[in-house]
């Protein structure tokens, strides 16, 4: 059973991209975190409902659907609902379901959790290597 039209998909994609912008990343990270939100919602009727009217008001905002807007006023349009509820509950899923995503890691450059080979101490804690050497310098302490 579909829950979101095709267009309130594109809507949350587009909304996803705009929040989280990485230009890196293809669609699929932010279609995986599109449907993680539809799954968190989809047992919950009102929330449901809030999602679907939120990306359907996100069209109402301009005279063009929030998925054609240019990338300037859409991001004013996400920065005019920050507070809006359907936004904090579109986020509080996203934020968790986009950087917990396996392509996600690779693009980041991050190698997962570490805890099941016992640590970051031994597997590249100290290999960063486009860092400076820090300086290090000890005053003695006068007598």
């Amino acid at each position: 059973m579909t829950l979101l039209t095709d267009h309130d998909t594109v809507t949350l994609v587009r909304l996803l991209k705009m929040a989280y912008p990485h230009e890196a990343f293809p669609d699929g990270p932010y279609e995986r975190t599109a449907q993680a939100v539809l799954a968190a919602v989809a047992g919950a009727p009102r929330q449901l409902a809030q999602l679907i009217q939120g990306l359907h008001d996100l069209d109402e905002l301009r005279e063009v659907p929030f998925a054609e807007l240019d990338d300037d006023t859409a991001l004013t349009v996400l920065r005019g609902i920050h507070e809006a509820a359907f936004f904090k509950n579109v986020r509080g899923v996203a934020v968790v379901a986009l950087y917990d995503d396996h392509e996600v890691w690779d693009l980041l450059g991050y190698e997962g959790p570490s805890f099941d080979k016992g640590g970051y101490v031994d597997r590249g804690f100290n290999d960063l290597d486009w860092l400076p050497e820090p300086k290090i310098s000890i005053e003695e302490a006068s007598a």
